[in-house]
């Protein structure tokens, strides 16, 4: 994938679904969605005017009407992002939930709870995760470390944090406040219709000196007419400029592709996990956050379907046992459309041997949208509103042989059982194309005391 830095030239308008009216000001100077800077690509592609693109149909998994126009572009635009990269070129990600002191030792550990003890845990998890440390209302911990300390801190290693392997939203962005006034949107003019005589107010981020935003993207694309050939359009993007708007009020950001070895993305582990009671730990760490919708008993169409809860559990998690749903394929993976569904089939495809038993979920947080209904019979509006697991959410689970650890790092690590020169897994439901669901993993330990033991 290319590896580009976006740096803004002014401040940055990220606007969610929340209302903008009297005294709110919206959420405009958070940081942004990842499904933020995948529309500014996609938004980008179709203003560049490229020609040849290949267009396809709509629809799911090959699953197309036999007269569904081609009226779509753009579909294998993948994206990664954003992380902040600071003036020294260092990447920046979300802090792993469980830290909480200012270093890299974790705080808060599973602990094994007795039979009897009452509990309010979900019946799919069997530990609770408590803090080693006495309560306090100032925690020390900021929001982002390094790609540097979050490598230590995947491999269990040196947990003291340096000069500047750590930052709060402060240190690398303002809050900027700015009266406007409303536009009607029927006539696009102020005054007049529903917002006549109306203002708002609103926050803009601005991004300080040598501060950018870390993106990875690619759109491999077949050009029209061509059976074997491949182009990236991102290379064509951004030969053709290097200006993209990115978030509301079309404000531009300056493109820059950088040349790196591998993705700048922490790496997670493969081997070397911990062992407690014969079991094996495994921890996986999300990097973005990630999307699991409640899946009903029965699709739009009748179909039945294996209902889930989604919400705060993985949808490849099952919802009574915690067993872990996911698939080790060996081999060429290819899909099967000669059923009513397409699956994805290999050579080889085992069950990974694993359970979840205990996590680390913050608050969701909102991903909202709009459309501008620009394609036929596609209406305009806002999009769906979900309900994201944050970065930094953290799974806990536990394995029969290292081997199915293993194994299990490999279907969830972003990078699969690569060196990580190709992102692999995107373990979001919805919108891991646009980067959601990317995660590493890592080993825990239990917290073990005299009363446990006895």
């Amino acid at each position: 994938m290319n590896c580009i830095l976006l740096e803004p030239t002014d401040v940055l308008f990220f606007r969610d679904g929340r209302p903008m009216a009297g005294s709110l000001a919206g959420h405009g100077a958070a940081w942004p969605l990842p499904n933020v800077v995948n529309g500014a690509f996609h938004a980008a592609l179709h203003r560049a005017g490229l020609n040849g693109v290949h267009e396809h149909r709509r629809g799911a998994r090959g699953c197309y009407e036999s007269d569904a126009p081609r009226d779509r572009k753009f579909g294998a635009l993948l994206t990664a992002g954003p992380f902040p990269v600071n003036p020294s070129g260092e990447w920046f990600f979300p802090r792993p939930a469980d830290l909480q002191d200012g270093t890299l030792s974790p705080a808060l550990l599973p602990r094994k709870q007795a039979d009897s003890a009452p509990s309010s845990l979900p019946p799919v998890l069997r530990y609770a995760v408590a803090s080693r440390l006495p309560p306090t209302k100032d925690p020390a911990a900021k929001a982002w470390i390094s790609k540097r300390a979050y490598r230590r801190y995947v491999k269990g290693e040196n947990p003291l944090l340096k000069e500047m392997e750590a930052a709060n939203d402060s240190e690398f962005g303002d809050t900027e406040s700015s009266i406007g006034i409303a536009i009607d949107p029927q006539t696009g003019t102020t005054g007049q219709g529903e917002t006549a005589g109306m203002i708002y107010s609103a926050h803009f981020l601005r991004l300080r000196d040598g501060w950018q935003l870390g993106v990875m993207a690619s759109a491999w694309d077949k050009p029209a007419g061509s059976t074997d050939s491949r182009r990236d359009l991102i290379d064509l993007l951004l030969t053709a400029s290097r200006k993209i708007v990115v978030g509301g009020q079309q404000r531009v950001c300056t493109a820059s592709r950088i040349q790196l070895e591998a993705i700048p993305i922490p790496a997670g582990l493969r081997s070397g996990f911990a062992s407690h009671e014969g079991k094996f730990l495994v921890k996986w760490i999300l990097l973005t956050p990630a999307v699991w919708p409640e899946i009903l008993p029965q699709s739009r169409d009748g179909r039945p379907m294996n209902p889930h809860p989604g919400g705060w559990l993985p949808n490849w998690i099952h919802p009574e046992t915690g067993a872990v749903m996911l698939r080790r394929r060996t081999g060429p993976v290819k899909r099967d459309y000669s059923g009513a569904k397409a699956r994805r089939t290999a050579a080889a495809d085992e069950p990974i041997e694993a359970r979840l038993v205990a996590a680390i979920v913050p608050k969701p947080i909102t991903v909202t949208g709009w459309s501008l209904g620009v394609a036929p019979g596609e209406p305009a509006g806002a999009h769906s509103t979900h309900l994201a697991v944050p970065a930094g959410a953290i799974y806990y689970f536990e394995t029969d042989t290292a081997a199915q650890a293993t194994a299990l790092a490999d279907a969830l690590n972003w990078h699969g059982s690569t060196d990580g020169s190709e992102i692999k897994n995107r373990r979001s439901t919805l919108m891991g194309e646009k980067g959601f669901g990317l995660g590493v993993c890592g080993s825990w330990t239990r917290w073990e005391t005299s009363a446990d033991a006895r």
